[in-house]
């Protein structure tokens, strides 16, 4: 079991595949990019199966989520997750991606076991696309979109940001979108992630500027605490249902007292949060024969230490060292 000293337990594993990316969002990385890690830095294959055996078989993990970077970009994305998919007890499995990968690769992901997944798109508009992403691939994720849903790799939740100046007129649009198209649509607040350090609090869109938006064309009913349970998103029922839109507020809304996730890296570090300073270290003592219930420990102890809070609300907040593109959010 993975507790911490506040009673909470982990059960939710986010697994980095590599901390590369094929866009270049504003939100999360400058247009050049970043110094990608070196491949024996990197976690192998084997290395990143092993620990989700460990996390899943001796430490209650029972949800396993592959991120990135951009998963799809790693080689062995499909032999992973079915070996993943062969572990007892089974995890449930699910995939963040940018989507553009995905109109080749959802049917494979699906055959091996692959549950869902949610695809990163914060605009129906090609052009400010191309000036959010700086790259001109919006078509590629509509299709990607369409090609998880008619595979079943279902509910396809879909993840946007919304940025001042650029998409923040778009929520009631990306709303109507998702309900025609049966996709599950969650706003996330731009978080203090990106590479750069340029987020600023004031005049991000907030989750109640999400909501007033979202009013204006739709009636949005709670679902309350009870069916939220420890989801990162708060969601409504649009219409009366049955669709339904979310909003990930860690910003405004913190929902830290009900966190259920741990992460790896994509070069073998845990972080037991999204906004965390410190890493403990696992390649390490995986490259070192360390037997399993000795990783085991090391996972132990790194989430024992977590903290009650993200810091976000504290003045002297420190943003983390990594940006979101290589933490697996």
């Amino acid at each position: 079991m993975l507790i911490d000293t506040y009673g909470r337990v982990a059960t939710d594993l986010r697994v980095s595949l590599t901390d590369r990316c094929n866009l270049r969002c504003t939100y999360c990385m400058p247009e050049e990019g970043l110094q990608w890690l070196g491949k024996p830095d990197l976690l192998t294959d084997d290395e990143i199966v092993r620990l989700i055996e460990i996390a899943v078989t001796r430490l209650g993990i029972t949800e396993v989520r592959f991120t990135g970077g951009e998963p799809l970009l790693r080689p062995g994305v499909v032999g992973i997750v079915e070996r993943a998919a062969a572990l007892e007890p089974r995890p449930k499995m699910s995939l963040t991606t940018n989507g553009i990968g995905l109109r080749r690769t959802a049917a494979a992901l699906k055959a091996a076991g692959l549950d869902r997944v949610n695809v990163s798109l914060d605009t129906l508009r090609p052009d400010v696309f191309k000036t959010l992403t700086r790259r001109d691939r919006h078509q590629d994720v509509i299709a990607g979109l369409e090609a998880a849903r008619d595979a079943g790799l279902t509910p396809v939740k879909v993840n946007c940001v919304l940025m001042p100046g650029l998409n923040d007129d778009e929520a009631p649009d990306l709303l109507a979108w998702a309900v025609e198209h049966d996709y599950e649509l969650r706003f996330i607040e731009q978080m203090p992630l990106d590479a750069q350090h340029g987020w600023k609090r004031e005049g991000m869109v907030t989750a109640g500027d999400i909501l007033a938006s979202l009013r204006t064309r739709f009636v949005l009913t709670e679902e309350g605490a009870d069916e939220r349970g420890s989801a990162p998103a708060e969601r409504w029922l649009v219409d009366g249902g049955p669709h339904r839109v979310g909003v990930i507020a860690s910003v405004t809304r913190p929902f830290c007292a009900a966190c259920d996730r741990t992460r790896l890296t994509a070069d073998g570090q845990i972080r037991n949060c999204l906004f965390a300073t410190e890493e403990t270290d696992l390649r390490t003592a995986l490259r070192s024969d360390a037997p399993d219930e000795e990783i085991a420990r090391i996972w132990r102890l790194a989430m024992w230490g977590k903290k009650a809070g993200s810091g976000l609300d504290d003045p002297s907040f420190l943003q983390p060292a990594r940006p979101m593109s290589s933490i697996g959010g």
